[in-house]
């Protein structure tokens, strides 16, 4: 409880009245407002929300026509902040009024002692208020307000900063020495020199907004082999943006291409096959698979322990498959599917082949022994599938970008390895579940505080090191927990709307544990393809070939969506996965025919 507030209001009652001279520093007439945009009639011109979490509403208000209203969601508190330009020594008054649960309005970097105050249930208009002297050298601080994880939206309205004013804030000047790094095929690095009193840099591609950034660096990726661009950067602070630097030119490299690991159909179709193991769909042999499938992923390369590295590969045995062909047969049919041109890969994991590669030694040993695998039987490639608890992020570890943990470290280190020395023919796909990837939006790791799951959005390192050798990317929509997507609503599987959201955001990008410093680029619509259950004996959410086809024509014609918007329109996505061809072929083909039959074009 405040025990100030009493006083407080009875001295604003006073004041009103012109019946007292000011009794605080705060007071004093020198004293103007440095909120800006502080009632939101202009928007949220002056404010910024993460994560989008923030918005304008015209109901409720506390005066004017207009008021922030703010959603918290998973790991985000829907902050919304400004920054403001202040005089070193000096006292401000921070206040703001206020409706919901747990609501908060502070301030931070006054080079004193920050000030946050709250109200944990304001259910009509609240008034919060504080005080705080800068520092010697204080120029500017930060002023904010949020909720609380996992409460429901606050609304706040008439945010003020009451106090003596800084210098005014001039428009940082034009970067200069903008330069760029060895190209790759689809990405780039960009880096220049810090701009004083810059907040953040704006990106551009050829002309048009790409990214804003609070670093001196970039790396744009996502862009298509042996073609030109022009990039530029400018300087932002509250006061405005500068004028764009000089352009450098990139043209990107042929090498690796837009389809690491050589051509597939413009829309294919992945399936995995249970080669080592037999459960209730059946063992299919391999000179048995439809032509229908352009990848098969063979079920399952897995390790003689949990942290070995050493992955062995063997045909189902006869007592458990009957019907199983010999290796001789099987290693001719996999030439067969090769010859028509089929891609033939060893899948690493599944559900029972935890893969924890914690040290040198087992990454090497990986290396070694999926090279063998792949020799042996003359295979296209590799399938990573590790589940469950292979892949964690240690504590501490928070920035996808620069990965720390050994278990991700060194199977990135791995990856590259075998791509290196199998040349660009090399297939590389992956298929993560919904809980390593795009859970990530909302949670990443242990967590800024700890105690989240180590593993949330954990694959998403992986994947963003990977991503000009990645082939495909084929993330698991089954057996997964309801998932917040871009618009921020919860999906849940069975239908075209789960598929749509989580698509989406691979195709979109999206910022990782709402931090907007560190966003997740989308991935080249031919690099994408869709996971699902093959029936409904194959895992949990089963989708319909109607609710299919509404997903295909959601994403690649803006049809079908139902009542979640995308951010884009993808003719190029690459196709569908499912787990699994045994369970297709159980399922008298119902999958894959379906496949066959939609209208690509």
């Amino acid at each position: 409880m405040d025990r100030t507030r009493p006083l407080t209001l009875a001295l604003a009652g006073l004041l009103a009245a012109g019946g007292l001279v000011a009794l605080t520093p705060s007071a004093h007439a020198a004293d103007t407002e440095l909120a800006r945009n502080g009632g939101f009639e202009s928007g949220l011109d002056g404010w910024s929300c993460t994560a989008g979490s923030g918005a304008v509403v015209g109901s409720p208000v506390h005066a004017g026509a207009k008021a922030l209203q703010a959603t918290p969601a998973g790991s985000d508190n829907a902050k919304c902040s400004q920054t403001v330009t202040v005089k070193p020594n000096s006292t401000y008054t921070l206040s703001g009024w206020v409706r919901g649960s747990y609501v908060y309005l502070g301030a931070s970097g006054t080079g004193t002692t920050d000030v946050s105050t709250w109200t944990q249930s304001a259910p009509d208009w609240q008034r919060l208020t504080s005080t705080f002297t800068t520092g010697a050298s204080t120029s500017s601080v930060t002023i904010y307000t949020h909720g609380w994880y996992g409460t429901g939206a606050y609304v706040t309205d008439d945010l003020s900063l009451l106090g003596p004013g800084g210098d005014p804030v001039r428009t940082p000047a034009t970067p200069t020495g903008l330069t760029a790094g060895a190209p790759t095929s689809t990405s780039v690095t960009l880096t220049w020199p810090a701009v004083t009193g810059a907040d953040s840099y704006k990106v551009y591609k050829s002309g048009a907004l790409l990214a804003t950034v609070t670093g001196t660096s970039y790396t744009a990726t996502g862009l298509a082999p042996s073609t030109a661009y022009s990039f530029q950067v400018s300087a932002a602070n509250s006061a405005g943006e500068s004028a764009r630097s000089a352009a450098v030119a990139v043209t990107t490299t042929s090498g690796g291409g837009g389809s690491p690991g050589g051509q597939l159909p413009a829309h294919a179709l992945v399936g995995y096959l249970h080669a080592s193991f037999a459960n209730g769909s059946g063992y299919t042999r391999m000179a048995d698979v439809p032509d229908s499938w352009d990848v098969v992923n063979l079920a399952f390369g897995e390790p003689t322990s949990v942290t070995s590295g050493d992955i062995r590969f063997r045909l189902c045995p006869v007592t458990e498959c009957p019907n199983v062909e010999s290796e001789a047969d099987f290693k001719a049919a996999i030439k067969a599917k090769q010859a028509a041109g089929k891609k033939v890969l060893i899948s690493i994991g599944g559900q029972n082949g935890q893969v924890q590669l914690a040290t040198t030694a087992a990454r090497d040993t990986f290396v070694a022994s999926v090279s063998k695998i792949i020799d042996d039987y003359g295979l296209d490639g590799l399938d990573i599938d590790f589940e469950g608890h292979s892949l964690a992020l240690q504590t501490g570890d928070t920035d996808f970008r620069n990965p720390t943990s050994p278990v991700v470290v060194n199977l990135i280190s791995a990856v590259k390895a075998l791509k290196a020395k199998y040349g660009p023919t090399f297939v590389l796909t992956m298929a993560p579940e919904t809980f390593f990837v795009q859970l990530g939006y909302q949670y990443y790791g242990s967590g800024p505080w700890g105690g989240q799951d180590p593993r949330a959005g954990a694959y998403l390192p992986v994947i963003h090191a990977l991503r000009d050798d990645l082939t495909l990317l084929h993330v698991q929509d089954y057996n997964s927990g309801s998932i917040m997507g871009l618009d921020n609503q919860y999906h849940s599987m069975g239908g075209a709307d789960f598929h749509i959201a989580m698509t989406d955001m691979l195709l979109t990008g999206f910022p990782v544990a709402g931090n907007t410093d560190r966003v997740f680029p989308a991935l080249r619509p031919d690099q994408v393809a869709i996971g699902l259950p093959a029936s409904t004996q194959a895992g949990n959410g089963h989708t319909t070939p109607a609710e299919v086809n509404k997903v295909l024509n959601c994403l690649t014609r803006k049809t079908d969506c139902g009542s979640y918007q995308t951010h884009g329109t993808w003719p190029a996505l690459r196709g569908l996965m499912t787990w699994s061809i045994n369970w297709d072929r159980y399922n008298q083909w119902e999958f894959s025919r379906n496949f066959d039959a939609y209208g690509w074009s």
